[in-house]
């Protein structure tokens, strides 16, 4: 594979040459879903993937489920998007169209820990041995990941002081950037509360009636 293929691309550069259904997650990855209808017919799927990953030497992050396939492409030694990501993105969706497999229904999703800390160094230590988990590259987005890469991510944000009354821990969430106003909306007449947009479209901060915060992020306004 020639050094051109693996050039970077931003976020927004992805998201315009990249086929449907895949969408960029958190700056770093492309993420899709198909509907196989049985575990047979996925492996059909995985079988064909694998042969065109190995063609480009260039391979995804595959989740066989009994009847949708769950796919994460991007290029690990960079920690971004490359034109090799889209690339082979572009191939499955290829496969999947000539299968007549339809795309899953619901959004792939993405979802990191976040938490807030006075003194970071003290309280990394305990989180890094209760979760198994090891420290991140310092290019990704996170502080803490799973080994096996299958868990949400952990990053810690440093307070300015003491806070009472609110919560100190609290999901994001990345969604399509197409697709996290309707989410938006949906989590408020669920009766939850938009507590800021100020930071929209890269995210919005959200919470439920007793103020357990949430942030939708998308890769908007991030590059």
């Amino acid at each position: 594979m020639t050094g051109s293929t693996r050039a970077p691309l931003t976020a927004k550069q992805a998201t315009e040459v990249v086929d449907d259904p895949w969408r960029v997650i958190a700056n770093q990855k492309l993420a899709a879903a198909y509907r196989t209808r049985s575990m047979v017919r996925g492996l059909e799927f995985i079988t064909k993937i694998v042969d065109a990953a190995e063609e480009a030497n260039h391979h995804p992050d595959v989740d066989l489920r009994y009847g949708s396939v769950h796919l994460v492409l991007t290029t690990h030694s960079a920690h971004q998007l490359t034109e090799a990501d889209v690339a082979l993105a572009n191939r499955i969706s290829t496969i999947a169209s000539d299968m007549e497999l339809e795309k899953l229904a619901s959004p792939v999703a993405q979802v990191d820990l976040g938490i807030d800390a006075l003194d970071i160094a003290a309280i990394r230590p305990f989180w890094k041995a209760v979760l198994g988990y090891k420290d991140a590259d310092e290019r990704e987005a996170v502080d803490l990941v799973d080994p096996d890469g299958r868990l949400p991510g952990v990053w810690f944000q440093q307070m300015d002081g003491p806070r009472q009354q609110r919560n100190r821990i609290h999901f994001d969430l990345w969604l399509p950037h197409d697709e996290v106003h309707e989410r938006l909306q949906a989590a408020i007449t669920a009766g939850g509360q938009l507590l800021s947009d100020e930071h929209a479209p890269a995210w919005w901060i959200l919470a439920d009636a007793e103020d357990n915060e949430v942030c939708l992020c998308t890769w908007q306004e991030r590059d």
